[in-house]
């Protein structure tokens, strides 16, 4: 196998050798046996395997507040496909960045009767009667990429994601070193908990604190990227004591690199995943680095994790999140990721 084919079967090896997985010969019987005897967290409590032929198709619901076209989501989608295709899954994924419109995705799912959820939280709060719902009606629920703090609480069997506010720290923490003393962080989504928590964490790493004189916040309106790059400029020209950029998008990334420009400032930028203009900035010194999510993983994992537990009863994670990183891409290792993000993995 080549391409995304050859990833795909590594990934899977990988998946489930994680998950504990030997190999030989399972006889139903057995299975059941392991079933019966499982030792589930409580989290994990209100759902149990699936009973019935160990070897059918399954069918799984992704439901996230990713919108169409987003290249971060479009990887997502790829991930959960692939893990489908290696784990004899149907994968309907949905989508929609308003909360309430996603909760009514979750429970159109769960009318459904799917064999489990995959859900991203943004607003937590607007999906937890959508989620009590189909935990309730027997369908599991792994939750990914936002949301991770009240995973548990929603009793999802796991999270599957990056930290938020850790990978916020920790870039803090390398704009730091480079000699970022106050630095400007722009949201590009209101009400997304998870970028507010990725600034918090950029605030702790940079200065120590939640935010203030060190730490700046930036709302800006990404789906118009003239716009974006004029409002940060503006900023920057407007306080000249700002040393350092942190965005939260690779579209605004982009409009940040020109507005530095535009704007006459010296700031260091960084920002929070990447595509081939960030990728390609990296080469020329324009970004210090971009924080990885591996959102391929996001989508993958969960999908093998709800398969494992669907036939095998395997419940990954003991009650915690399944970080997929964070890795940080640089000068030094940017061309490993370009191929696989040519090809949709990354």
């Amino acid at each position: 196998m080549t391409g995304r084919g050859t990833w795909s079967a590594l990934v899977a090896a990988a998946a489930l050798i994680v998950a504990g997985c030997t190999a030989g010969s399972r006889s139903t019987a057995n299975t059941e046996s392991a079933v019966e005897s499982l030792s589930l967290p409580e989290s994990a409590t209100a759902t149990r395997p699936s009973e019935g032929d160990p070897d059918r198709r399954l069918t799984f619901a992704v439901v996230t507040h990713g919108t169409a076209g987003d290249p971060f989501w479009d990887v997502v989608k790829t991930g959960a496909e692939d893990a489908g295709e290696a784990s004899n899954a149907e994968i309907d994924y949905l989508s929609d960045p308003e909360p309430g419109s996603q909760a009514q995705l979750i429970a159109s799912a769960t009318s459904s009767g799917v064999d489990g959820l995959i859900v991203s939280m943004a607003d937590p709060d607007a999906l937890q009667e959508s989620i009590a719902s189909a935990i309730e009606a027997g369908i599991p629920v792994v939750t990914i990429n936002a949301g991770e703090e009240r995973s548990a609480e929603f009793g999802a069997l796991t999270h599957v994601g990056q930290s938020a506010a850790s990978a916020g720290e920790g870039a803090g923490n390398r704009l730091r070193d480079a000699g970022v003393t106050t630095l400007l962080c722009v949201i590009h989504e209101a009400g997304n908990v998870a970028l507010e928590e990725r600034c918090q964490g950029a605030a702790r790493g940079v200065g120590g604190a939640e935010q203030g004189e060190d730490v700046r916040t930036l709302q800006v309106n990404a789906s118009n990227i003239v716009e974006t790059e004029t409002t940060i400029a503006s900023e920057l020209q407007a306080d000249p004591e700002i040393d350092g950029v942190l965005t939260l998008n690779p579209a605004v990334a982009v409009a940040a690199a020109t507005a530095i420009d535009t704007s006459g400032s010296s700031a260091t930028l960084a920002t929070f995943e990447f595509n081939a203009d960030v990728l390609q900035a990296i080469r020329d010194g324009q970004l210090l680095f971009a924080v990885d999510p591996q959102q391929y993983l996001q989508g993958y994992l969960p999908v093998v994790f709800l398969a494992l537990y669907a036939r095998n009863g395997n419940v990954v994670g003991g009650g915690q999140a399944v970080p997929t990183g964070p890795r940080y891409i640089t000068q030094d290792n940017v061309d490993i990721v370009e191929d696989p993000a040519s090809i949709g993995t990354r």
